[in-house]
This record gives structure tokens, C-alpha cells and sequence, in this order.
């Protein structure tokens, strides 16, 4: 498998540097626990506040359903988080809760993208971490509930479903919400043995996709701009790991030829660093100097693919958001480092970033820096019941949020990077965007 062998040569090289500092030994290891405890502080606070529902709102104690009814938002997405660290009473109610209560027959539609790298993946890692069969009984259910987002003209899948219904809207999509699929479907299909979601998560992700917005219906491109931020991120990650999970040599080729276009007109040398800006896709003239929060899932995924120099000069950059602010910003111009968008809202990419390039390089300074994002996110967003995302990283001013990304993320890669290598068989899993392992079981 790829995968593998990949992963296995770098993997050595960070299991040496382990042993030659004395490997997880107290910092780290109290590092580890440090995030733990912060997992158990915002599970306590959501168990108290907003039992039952997707999300607490950790300023006001209370809680948000993304629907009319509560598709279990949080316990579903942290309950794997729970497992990799051991929580073993908490992992207990989560499943509990879940299996007792979740349903996916109601009459109102999700956005496809959200509902597939939480849920959908969520209960794939549930079912191949615990064994309960249920798990993966929700999942062919949810999967067959989104497969009529498939059915425009083009094969793209529209950005909301009726899950009881199968109705469409928003024929306005963009390549991450059409792209970002592929993980999860093949991984259905593999586990079910029905070659329909791979296929149709395949034709989707199979189309030249470089721009920021696209309609679904005509093919027709809405918004020209090209970069690696929000609306087009992860569809380059799943093109590289729908080929290491797949072993899909369509995938390889795809990622290839768009990697090679992003290094080609996206990259930007400066004063302040080496980042990715954005260009037009026709005439590939840059359009704008911003780099953002989502951004920085970049250095993983190049790490990923063995292009360990500029994943570790990018993941320079992207931390020096966080040294210039304190905690970084959503979005800001590289040009100036001024911010242009000043929302926290308890990303995970740098840190998963960070954890990446440890694991490959075995560089101690993404430990230190994956301590100070960590550190910093707690003294900043920490409140009674939980953690809360900042309205600006400049004020400091908390907003009453906590994403269920929150626990299924941001926290799993700060543990991961602190904790002892065998907390997860990195090399022998993929992530999906909402770090989700996804093992190749079949």
C-alpha cells in the first residue's frame, strides 16, 4: 500500500528523534494530559449545558441544534477523540447517547459537506474503532439519504438534501463541498460492498476544479478566483488521500496536475514569509494577498505528499499568525500582516499542521509550537463550561460558540502531537477533514 510505504521511512526518522530526547517523557506526556483535561473541561460543560443537542454555547450555558431536531453534532464527532485518549466512561455515554437517539428520518434538509465529514465520517471511525454494527447501520442509512445530491446534470452534488424527501437546492456549490466526499463514500462502499458511493463520489471529484464557485446544473464557473482557503481546501487534501486510501491511481493524477498549478501560480516569496495567495484560474494574475486560518491545512497535506520543503517553510508562516497575534485570525493580508478578518473560531489546521510535520520530520520546534497554539487557545477562549470562540483575536472578545470540530479536532491533533506514537497507528490510517482515522480494513 502507498500509504505505507510513504509514511514508514518518515516515520523512522521521527521515532528516532523520540528516543534521542527521551521521548514522551514529562513534558510531553504532561502536555498530553493538559489537553486531555481540556477535553473532559468542554465534555463536562456540554454533558451539563446540552446533553442532547449538537453544540453548547459555552457563554451562556446553553445549547444550538443546527435543525429542529439535534443530530448529536458533538458526542458523534468527539466520540473517536474519546477513544484515542483513553476516556473510556465518557466514550461509553457519548455511544449511548447516540445509538439510543440518533435518526436520520426527518424532514428537513443538511448541507451535504458538513453532514458527510462529521457524521458520515464519524460513524465510519466509530464502527471501525468500536465494532458496534449499529454504527455502520446509521451510516448506510445517512449515505443512501444523501445520494440524490448526485443527481444533477453534471454529477456534482447539489449543496443541500432533504433527508427524507431527497429534494435539492443550492445548485451554487464549490470544490470543496463537491470534492470533499470521496473519503467517506468509497470508504461506504468498501464497507458495503456497493460500488454506487464510490462511484458517484468519484464523478463528482473527477472535474477540472480550480475556481472558488460553480453551478452544478451547467458546469458554468460563478467565481474565477483561485487559491487553497475556504471553498476549495480540501479538495486538494482529498485528491492526494483518496489515492494513499484507495490506492485510486485517477486520484494520483488529479492531485499531480493541481499541485503542480498551485505551486505554479499560487506561491508568493515575501518580507513576511512564504505563503499561497490567490490568482485569477483563467489568467493566473494574483488577485490578493490573504492567507487565512483554514489555509493552514496546507503544510500537512504537502508534508503528506513528500514535499517536506515547503510544508515546513508554509507551517513558519502559518505560526507566525499566531506569534504576531497572540492566537491567529481567520484570514489576514501577508503582504502587511495586517488582519482582515480578525474571527477565531477554534480552527484546527495548525495544529494538525504541527502534529504532521512532527510526525514526519521528528523536528521538536512543531512540538513547541503546536505547546504554544495550545496554550494560548486555552488562555484565551477558556470560559466556565467550555471553550469559546473569539468574535477578534485582537480584542479578544469571546463569541458564544463551540463548533463540535472543536473536540473532534483542534484538541485530537494537540493530544496526538503531544502523545506517545502508539495513541494512533499513524501511518496505517487516514484522517478526513474533520480528523476522523479512517482504517484500511478491507
Amino acid at each position: 500500500m502507498r500509504l505505507l510505504t510513504v509514511l514508514l521511512p518518515l516515520c523512522s526518522i521521527a521515532a528516532t528523534v523520540c528516543t534521542r530526547e527521551g521521548g514522551p517523557g514529562s513534558g510531553r506526556a504532561g502536555l498530553a494530559d493538559s489537553v486531555r483535561a481540556a477535553f473532559q473541561h468542554a465534555w463536562s460543560g456540554y454533558s451539563r449545558y446540552a446533553w442532547g443537542h449538537d453544540e453548547l454555547k459555552p457563554l451562556s450555558n446553553g445549547f444550538r441544534d443546527w435543525h429542529d431536531v439535534s443530530l448529536y453534532m458533538t458526542p458523534l464527532d468527539a466520540f473517536d477523540t474519546m477513544l484515542i485518549m483513553g476516556l473510556h466512561e465518557e466514550a461509553a455515554e457519548a455511544k449511548r447517547l447516540v445509538l439510543g437517539n440518533l435518526t436520520f428520518d426527518h424532514d428537513f434538509s443538511v448541507q451535504v459537506f458538513e453532514i458527510t465529514i462529521r457524521t458520515l465520517g464519524g460513524l465510519i471511525s466509530a464502527y471501525q474503532m468500536d465494532g458496534d454494527p449499529r454504527f455502520l447501520e446509521l451510516a448506510t442509512d445517512l449515505a443512501n439519504r444523501l445520494l440524490p445530491a448526485f443527481d444533477s446534470r453534471t454529477g456534482m452534488p447539489y449543496r443541500r438534501v432533504n433527508l427524507q424527501t431527497g429534494a435539492t437546492e443550492w445548485s451554487v456549490s464549490n470544490p470543496a463541498e463537491i470534492g470533499t466526499l470521496m473519503l467517506e463514500f468509497g470508504t461506504m462502499s468498501k464497507l458495503t460492498r456497493n460500488q454506487v458511493y464510490y462511484d458517484k463520489a468519484k464523478r463528482a471529484a473527477d472535474v477540472d476544479l480550480v475556481g472558488t464557485t460553480i453551478n452544478v446544473e451547467t458546469g458554468d464557473w460563478q467565481n474565477t478566483e483561485s487559491h487553497i482557503g475556504g471553498m476549495i481546501d480540501s479538495y486538494y487534501e482529498y485528491l492526494l488521500k483518496a489515492w494513499l486510501l484507495f490506492d485510486d491511481e485517477d486520484f494520483k493524477l488529479m492531485w499531480d496536475e493541481s499541485i503542480a498549478a498551485v505551486n505554479r501560480h499560487l506561491t508568493d516569496e515575501r518580507d513576511t514569509g512564504f505563503w499561497y495567495g490567490r490568482s485569477d484560474m483563467h489568467e493566473g494574475n494574483r488577485t490578493r494577498t490573504v492567507f487565512g486560518a483554514l489555509d493552514s491545512f496546507m503544510p500537512a497535506v504537502l508534508a503528506l505528499s513528500g514535499d517536506l520543503i515547503r510544508a515546513e517553510r508554509l507551517m513558519e508562516s502559518c505560526f507566525s499568525m499566531w506569534t504576531t497575534f497572540g492566537i491567529e485570525p481567520e484570514m489576514l493580508d501577508y503582504s502587511t500582516m495586517e488582519v482582515v478578518n480578525a474571527a477565531y473560531p477554534l480552527r484546527p489546521e495548525a495544529l494538525e499542521s504541527a502534529y504532521y510535520l512532527f510526525r514526519l520530520t521528528g523536528g521538536e520546534k512543531y512540538v513547541s509550537m503546536g505547546q504554544e497554539m495550545f496554550e494560548n487557545i486555552g488562555r484565551y477562549t477558556r470560559t466556565e463550561s467550555g471553550f469559546a470562540a473569539l468574535e477578534s483575536v485582537v480584542t479578544r472578545r469571546k463569541a458564544d460558540a463551540m463548533e463540535s470540530f472543536f473536540m473532534a479536532e483542534t484538541l485530537k491533533y494537540a493530544y496526538l502531537l503531544f502523545a506517545p506514537e502508539d495513541a494512533i497507528d499513524f501511518s496505517g490510517v487516514i484522517f478526513n477533514t474533520e480528523a476522523h482515522p479512517i482504517r484500511r480494513s478491507w
